[in-house]
């Protein structure tokens, strides 16, 4: 029975290898998903080598240059306090990416377990964890992430704590819908002929399998992550000067907008990486629905 067991994970196994195989093959081929994969990659080498390439300090105030315009000694100007905007926008990647990239990765772990085991566990269970996730969803995410982060006050592991408080939740359905339909699926009541027990089963047939819708989520959740991050800065509940955040820069010019420069360039920043997000994940869709596949 061991050596049945082991031989029916070994054949799944290359089973999914391949699939995926031929997913990164769909997606390849698609120009848009791709053009946004080396954009968001590119941010992340900008971010990783910040120290290196960013020609000033992103802290450091020359006030007798204050709101100096884009010139040859500052490519992209100089805000209200003499800091180097390129330099800010350079380092405030550093900030933006890991909180998005931390809270997706988060709340999508939590939130794919939560609900595939309350899908898989039925009853009383999913009835008692799915009407939690109702009461979260009730609240707008970023209404209730401003009163969350509001309450435990400016930085960015409150902001941090407050988004992971109100992003979990669409994983958790996600979830427990691809669960409750993997439930009656063919593979699975194999696997209780074989003797597997319910944990083997979620662990290892289950929840794999309810992973890839995840994953096209969490690459457009990504770029949403991006925005509601900066717009916590952006109202003073997120980064607190002098740290670079994107958001934080946009609010520095909201009064100054003669100085088109102080805002305009980490808003691109935000509206970039968001866009490219959004075609992976459409690229993503794409690749992993065999309704829509490439041709």
């Amino acid at each position: 029975m061991t050596n049945t067991h082991s031989l029916q994970e070994t054949r799944a196994a290359e089973a999914s290898e391949s699939e995926w195989r031929r997913v990164w093959e769909r997606l390849s081929r698609n120009p848009t998903a791709m053009s946004g994969l080396v954009l968001v990659l590119g941010w992340v080498l900008v971010a990783l080598l910040a120290p290196w390439i960013a020609p000033y300090d992103p802290i450091e105030q020359n006030v007798m240059n204050r709101l100096a315009p884009p010139s040859a000694e500052h490519w992209l100007g100089v805000d209200g306090l003499g800091r180097d905007i390129l330099s800010r926008v350079i380092y405030g990647g550093r900030v933006s990416l890991p909180v998005a990239a931390a809270v997706v990765i988060l709340a999508a772990i939590f939130g794919t377990l939560y609900g595939g085991l309350a899908g898989f566990l039925g009853e009383w269970p999913d009835e008692v964890g799915m009407r939690v996730v109702d009461m979260v969803l009730a609240f707008p995410a970023l209404i209730l992430a401003m009163a969350i982060a509001a309450a435990l006050g400016p930085s960015i592991r409150n902001s941090m704590l407050a988004m992971l408080l109100v992003w979990w939740p669409p994983y958790a359905r996600l979830a427990r819908g691809q669960v409750l339909a993997l439930k009656a699926s063919d593979f699975v009541a194999a696997a209780r002929s074989l003797g597997l027990s319910e944990r083997r089963i979620l662990v290892r047939h289950v929840l794999p399998n309810a992973v890839a819708p995840s994953l096209v989520l969490m690459a457009m959740d990504f770029g949403n992550a991006i925005i509601i991050t900066a717009a916590l800065s952006f109202l003073g509940l997120g980064a607190v000067p002098p740290t670079p955040e994107w958001g934080a820069m946009v609010a520095e010019g909201r009064e100054l907008m003669q100085q088109w420069w102080i805002s305009t360039f980490p808003g691109l920043a935000i509206l970039t990486v968001a866009i490219a997000c959004n075609f992976i994940g459409d690229g993503l869709r794409d690749a992993m629905d065999p309704r829509l596949r490439l041709r």
